[in-house]
Protein backbone atom coordinates (compact mmCIF):
# COMPACT_ATOMS: atom_id res chain seq x y z
CA UNK A 1 0.00 0.00 0.00
CA UNK A 2 1.34 3.40 -0.76
CA UNK A 3 1.76 6.09 1.69
CA UNK A 4 -1.07 8.46 0.32
CA UNK A 5 -3.45 4.99 0.00
CA UNK A 6 -2.88 4.53 3.95
CA UNK A 7 -3.00 8.28 4.73
CA UNK A 8 -6.63 8.07 3.26
CA UNK A 9 -7.65 5.09 4.58
CA UNK A 10 -6.59 6.65 8.04
CA UNK A 11 -8.49 9.78 7.54
CA UNK A 12 -11.39 7.96 6.63
CA UNK A 13 -11.24 6.39 9.57
CA UNK A 14 -10.52 9.57 11.47
CA UNK A 15 -13.75 10.78 9.75
CA UNK A 16 -16.11 8.12 10.91
CA UNK A 17 -15.10 7.87 14.07
CA UNK A 18 -15.87 11.34 15.79
CA UNK A 19 -18.42 12.03 13.14
CA UNK A 20 -17.39 15.41 12.14
CA UNK A 21 -14.38 16.64 9.29
CA UNK A 22 -13.94 19.55 11.68
CA UNK A 23 -12.87 17.10 14.43
CA UNK A 24 -11.02 14.52 12.42
CA UNK A 25 -9.24 17.69 11.05
CA UNK A 26 -8.14 18.47 14.33
CA UNK A 27 -6.97 15.31 15.18
CA UNK A 28 -4.89 14.81 12.62
CA UNK A 29 -3.69 18.13 11.94
CA UNK A 30 -4.99 18.36 8.76
CA UNK A 31 -7.23 21.81 7.65
CA UNK A 32 -10.98 20.53 7.12
CA UNK A 33 -10.05 21.45 3.41
CA UNK A 34 -7.44 19.25 2.70
CA UNK A 35 -9.24 16.56 4.83
CA UNK A 36 -12.43 17.18 2.20
CA UNK A 37 -9.94 16.59 -0.48
CA UNK A 38 -8.01 13.32 1.07
CA UNK A 39 -11.47 12.05 1.20
CA UNK A 40 -12.62 12.96 -2.49
CA UNK A 41 -9.47 11.14 -3.46
CA UNK A 42 -10.06 7.86 -1.69
CA UNK A 43 -13.81 7.96 -3.00
CA UNK A 44 -12.70 8.69 -6.55
CA UNK A 45 -10.04 5.82 -6.07
CA UNK A 46 -12.53 3.60 -4.97
CA UNK A 47 -15.55 4.21 -7.31
CA UNK A 48 -17.94 5.18 -4.62
CA UNK A 49 -19.43 7.23 -1.88
CA UNK A 50 -18.31 6.63 1.42
CA UNK A 51 -19.67 9.34 3.45
CA UNK A 52 -23.18 10.96 3.44
CA UNK A 53 -22.66 14.50 4.59
CA UNK A 54 -25.09 17.05 5.52
CA UNK A 55 -24.98 20.66 7.30
CA UNK A 56 -25.70 19.07 10.62
CA UNK A 57 -23.70 15.46 10.62
CA UNK A 58 -21.83 13.02 8.42
CA UNK A 59 -22.25 9.34 8.65
CA UNK A 60 -20.84 6.31 6.42
CA UNK A 61 -22.65 5.30 3.50
CA UNK A 62 -23.43 1.69 3.26
CA UNK A 63 -20.00 0.93 1.37
CA UNK A 64 -18.45 3.13 3.52
CA UNK A 65 -19.89 0.86 6.63
CA UNK A 66 -17.82 -1.83 4.76
CA UNK A 67 -14.78 -0.39 4.42
CA UNK A 68 -14.86 1.09 7.90
CA UNK A 69 -15.62 -2.56 9.42
CA UNK A 70 -12.97 -3.68 7.60
CA UNK A 71 -10.36 -1.45 7.96
CA UNK A 72 -10.89 0.08 11.56
CA UNK A 73 -9.73 -2.77 13.69
CA UNK A 74 -6.31 -2.97 11.44
CA UNK A 75 -5.64 0.71 12.38
CA UNK A 76 -6.55 -0.11 16.18
CA UNK A 77 -4.29 -3.20 16.11
CA UNK A 78 -1.46 -0.77 14.80
CA UNK A 79 -2.08 1.81 17.50
CA UNK A 80 -2.15 -1.03 20.05
CA UNK A 81 0.75 -2.58 18.51
CA UNK A 82 2.80 0.96 18.77
CA UNK A 83 1.12 1.65 22.82
CA UNK A 84 2.91 -1.55 23.59
CA UNK A 85 6.44 -0.81 22.38
CA UNK A 86 5.78 2.35 24.10
CA UNK A 87 5.26 1.18 27.57
CA UNK A 88 8.41 -1.23 26.94
CA UNK A 89 9.83 2.40 27.54
CA UNK A 90 7.69 3.90 30.41
CA UNK A 91 6.39 6.42 27.89
CA UNK A 92 2.23 6.49 27.00
CA UNK A 93 0.63 8.04 24.12
CA UNK A 94 -2.97 7.66 22.41
CA UNK A 95 -6.23 8.47 22.78
CA UNK A 96 -8.76 7.28 25.31
CA UNK A 97 -12.14 7.97 24.55
CA UNK A 98 -14.30 7.22 27.78
CA UNK A 99 -18.52 7.62 27.93
CA UNK A 100 -19.48 8.50 31.32
CA UNK A 101 -22.24 9.68 33.67
CA UNK A 102 -22.26 13.47 34.49
CA UNK A 103 -21.77 12.72 38.53
CA UNK A 104 -19.02 10.29 37.75
CA UNK A 105 -17.53 13.32 35.37
CA UNK A 106 -17.75 15.49 38.23
CA UNK A 107 -17.12 13.50 41.54
CA UNK A 108 -14.23 10.84 39.94
CA UNK A 109 -12.97 12.15 36.52
CA UNK A 110 -12.39 15.76 36.94
CA UNK A 111 -10.40 16.23 40.60
CA UNK A 112 -7.97 13.33 38.61
CA UNK A 113 -7.26 15.03 35.20
CA UNK A 114 -3.97 16.79 36.44
CA UNK A 115 -3.00 14.22 38.03
CA UNK A 116 -3.33 11.95 35.07
CA UNK A 117 -1.93 14.32 32.70
CA UNK A 118 1.31 14.71 34.69
CA UNK A 119 1.51 10.99 34.99
CA UNK A 120 1.27 10.53 30.69
CA UNK A 121 1.10 14.37 28.89
CA UNK A 122 1.41 12.09 25.66
CA UNK A 123 -1.49 10.69 26.31
CA UNK A 124 -5.15 12.54 25.17
CA UNK A 125 -8.21 11.93 26.79
CA UNK A 126 -11.75 12.20 24.99
CA UNK A 127 -14.27 12.26 27.70
CA UNK A 128 -17.85 12.34 26.31
CA UNK A 129 -20.74 13.35 29.25
CA UNK A 130 -23.75 11.45 28.56
CA UNK A 131 -26.47 10.41 30.73
CA UNK A 132 -28.05 8.12 28.68
CA UNK A 133 -27.43 4.13 27.99
CA UNK A 134 -24.66 4.59 25.28
CA UNK A 135 -23.57 1.46 23.76
CA UNK A 136 -19.89 2.26 24.12
CA UNK A 137 -19.08 -0.41 21.30
CA UNK A 138 -21.05 0.95 18.89
CA UNK A 139 -20.03 4.55 19.65
CA UNK A 140 -16.41 3.03 19.67
CA UNK A 141 -15.47 3.73 23.38
CA UNK A 142 -12.43 2.63 25.12
CA UNK A 143 -14.74 2.75 28.52
CA UNK A 144 -17.95 3.75 29.98
CA UNK A 145 -18.61 4.30 33.33
CA UNK A 146 -22.69 3.60 34.73
CA UNK A 147 -24.31 2.59 37.56
CA UNK A 148 -23.77 -1.22 38.10
CA UNK A 149 -27.20 -2.11 37.30
CA UNK A 150 -27.53 -0.64 34.16
CA UNK A 151 -24.00 -2.56 32.60
CA UNK A 152 -24.18 -5.00 29.87
CA UNK A 153 -23.45 -8.89 31.45
CA UNK A 154 -21.01 -9.25 28.63
CA UNK A 155 -18.45 -6.61 30.09
CA UNK A 156 -15.79 -6.15 32.54
CA UNK A 157 -16.72 -3.96 35.45
CA UNK A 158 -14.56 -2.88 37.79
CA UNK A 159 -16.28 -0.55 41.11
CA UNK A 160 -15.22 3.00 41.04
CA UNK A 161 -17.11 3.82 44.39
CA UNK A 162 -19.59 2.35 47.19
CA UNK A 163 -23.24 2.32 46.75
CA UNK A 164 -24.95 5.65 46.02
CA UNK A 165 -27.39 6.89 48.71
CA UNK A 166 -30.13 9.16 47.48
CA UNK A 167 -31.35 12.21 49.13
CA UNK A 168 -34.36 13.89 49.46
CA UNK A 169 -33.20 17.28 50.20
CA UNK A 170 -34.73 20.98 50.13
CA UNK A 171 -33.27 24.65 51.99
CA UNK A 172 -34.26 25.32 55.47
CA UNK A 173 -36.06 28.43 54.21
CA UNK A 174 -38.30 26.28 51.92
CA UNK A 175 -38.72 23.66 55.08
CA UNK A 176 -39.69 26.96 57.39
CA UNK A 177 -42.50 28.25 55.06
CA UNK A 178 -43.91 25.08 53.14
CA UNK A 179 -42.94 22.41 56.30
CA UNK A 180 -41.68 18.74 56.66
CA UNK A 181 -42.56 16.12 54.73
CA UNK A 182 -42.98 12.62 56.96
CA UNK A 183 -44.03 10.37 54.04
CA UNK A 184 -43.49 10.24 50.47
CA UNK A 185 -47.20 11.01 50.10
CA UNK A 186 -46.90 14.40 51.23
CA UNK A 187 -44.82 15.26 48.39
CA UNK A 188 -47.92 15.67 46.59
CA UNK A 189 -48.31 18.76 48.96
CA UNK A 190 -45.21 20.32 48.16
CA UNK A 191 -43.53 21.37 45.32
CA UNK A 192 -40.56 19.68 44.06
CA UNK A 193 -37.77 19.47 41.71
CA UNK A 194 -38.24 17.28 38.46
CA UNK A 195 -35.58 14.93 36.77
CA UNK A 196 -36.03 14.21 33.27
CA UNK A 197 -34.89 10.70 31.91
CA UNK A 198 -32.60 10.87 28.94
CA UNK A 199 -33.49 8.02 27.82
CA UNK A 200 -36.70 8.69 26.89
CA UNK A 201 -37.49 12.06 28.18
CA UNK A 202 -40.18 11.02 31.06
CA UNK A 203 -40.51 12.65 34.31
CA UNK A 204 -38.51 10.11 37.13
CA UNK A 205 -40.70 9.13 39.21
CA UNK A 206 -39.48 9.25 42.47
CA UNK A 207 -38.85 5.49 44.64
CA UNK A 208 -38.73 5.11 48.39
CA UNK A 209 -38.27 2.02 50.47
CA UNK A 210 -38.80 1.38 54.14
CA UNK A 211 -39.66 -2.13 55.79
CA UNK A 212 -40.58 -3.38 52.30
CA UNK A 213 -42.77 -1.24 51.68
CA UNK A 214 -41.90 0.28 47.98
CA UNK A 215 -43.38 3.75 46.88
CA UNK A 216 -43.82 4.96 43.96
CA UNK A 217 -44.39 9.28 43.56
CA UNK A 218 -44.85 11.37 40.18
CA UNK A 219 -43.44 14.93 41.54
CA UNK A 220 -44.99 18.36 40.17
CA UNK A 221 -43.05 21.56 40.77
CA UNK A 222 -41.26 24.70 39.01
CA UNK A 223 -38.34 22.95 37.26
CA UNK A 224 -37.69 20.01 35.40
CA UNK A 225 -34.09 19.47 34.53
CA UNK A 226 -31.95 16.67 33.89
CA UNK A 227 -28.97 17.99 35.37
CA UNK A 228 -28.30 17.50 38.65
CA UNK A 229 -26.63 21.23 39.26
CA UNK A 230 -29.53 23.01 38.02
CA UNK A 231 -31.60 20.65 40.63
CA UNK A 232 -29.44 21.47 43.32
CA UNK A 233 -29.17 24.97 42.75
CA UNK A 234 -33.17 25.19 42.47
CA UNK A 235 -33.30 23.25 46.11
CA UNK A 236 -30.66 25.79 47.70
CA UNK A 237 -32.82 28.87 46.02
CA UNK A 238 -35.90 27.51 48.31
CA UNK A 239 -37.97 26.31 44.93
CA UNK A 240 -38.53 22.93 46.39
CA UNK A 241 -37.50 19.44 47.35
CA UNK A 242 -34.90 17.81 45.54
CA UNK A 243 -34.10 14.51 45.22
CA UNK A 244 -30.94 13.44 44.08
CA UNK A 245 -27.48 10.95 44.69
CA UNK A 246 -25.73 12.14 47.91
CA UNK A 247 -22.63 12.05 46.62
CA UNK A 248 -23.26 14.03 43.89
CA UNK A 249 -22.07 17.54 45.78
CA UNK A 250 -25.04 17.61 47.91
CA UNK A 251 -23.40 15.53 51.30
CA UNK A 252 -21.26 19.13 51.82
CA UNK A 253 -24.29 21.15 51.12
CA UNK A 254 -26.25 18.85 54.06
CA UNK A 255 -22.98 19.15 56.37
CA UNK A 256 -23.01 22.99 55.57
CA UNK A 257 -26.64 23.34 56.79
CA UNK A 258 -27.35 24.52 53.85
CA UNK A 259 -29.81 21.80 52.79
CA UNK A 260 -31.37 19.63 54.71
CA UNK A 261 -32.70 16.15 54.41
CA UNK A 262 -35.98 14.85 54.29
CA UNK A 263 -37.85 11.33 54.38
CA UNK A 264 -34.31 9.97 55.38
CA UNK A 265 -35.95 6.55 56.79
CA UNK A 266 -37.43 6.00 53.26
CA UNK A 267 -34.50 6.98 50.82
CA UNK A 268 -32.73 4.33 48.90
CA UNK A 269 -29.50 3.44 47.41
CA UNK A 270 -28.58 2.32 44.14
CA UNK A 271 -25.35 0.10 42.78
CA UNK A 272 -22.49 2.39 42.73
CA UNK A 273 -20.09 3.30 39.85
CA UNK A 274 -18.67 1.24 38.01
CA UNK A 275 -16.26 1.64 34.86
CA UNK A 276 -16.65 -1.12 32.35
CA UNK A 277 -15.17 -2.18 29.37
CA UNK A 278 -15.47 -5.33 26.38
CA UNK A 279 -14.83 -8.22 27.86
CA UNK A 280 -11.54 -8.88 26.01
CA UNK A 281 -8.17 -11.27 26.35
CA UNK A 282 -6.13 -8.00 26.90
CA UNK A 283 -6.96 -4.96 28.51
CA UNK A 284 -4.85 -1.56 26.82
CA UNK A 285 -2.70 -0.10 28.74
CA UNK A 286 -3.67 3.22 28.61
CA UNK A 287 -7.03 2.25 29.86
CA UNK A 288 -5.07 0.21 32.94
CA UNK A 289 -3.34 3.46 33.31
CA UNK A 290 -6.61 5.59 34.13
CA UNK A 291 -8.54 2.64 36.03
CA UNK A 292 -5.73 2.92 38.31
CA UNK A 293 -6.02 6.83 38.38
CA UNK A 294 -9.21 6.59 39.65
CA UNK A 295 -8.89 3.93 42.22
CA UNK A 296 -5.83 5.85 43.11
CA UNK A 297 -3.57 3.28 42.75
CA UNK A 298 0.06 2.12 40.87
CA UNK A 299 -0.82 0.53 37.77
CA UNK A 300 -1.01 -3.28 37.67
CA UNK A 301 -1.06 -5.77 34.63
CA UNK A 302 -4.48 -7.32 35.14
CA UNK A 303 -7.71 -5.93 36.72
CA UNK A 304 -8.20 -8.78 39.47
CA UNK A 305 -10.68 -6.83 41.67
CA UNK A 306 -13.08 -6.73 38.24
CA UNK A 307 -15.94 -7.94 38.27
CA UNK A 308 -19.45 -7.85 36.80
CA UNK A 309 -21.85 -5.43 38.39
CA UNK A 310 -24.65 -8.07 38.49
Amino acid sequence: MRGSEFNELKAFVAVVERQSFVRAAEHLGLSPSALSQTIRQLEDRIGARLLNRTTRSVAPSANGELLYRRVAPLFREMAAAVAQASEATGQMSGRLRINTLGIAARTIIAPRLARFHQAHPDVVLDIVVDDTLTDIVAGRFDAGIRVGNRVEKDMVAIRLTPDLNMVAVASPDYLARRGVPRSPKDLHDHTCINWRLQMDGRHYRWEFKKRGQQLEVAVDGPIITNHADIGIAAALGGLGIAYHFERDGVSELLSQGRLVQVLADWSISRPGLFLYYPNRQHRPALLGAFIDCLLDRKLVDQPENASHAH
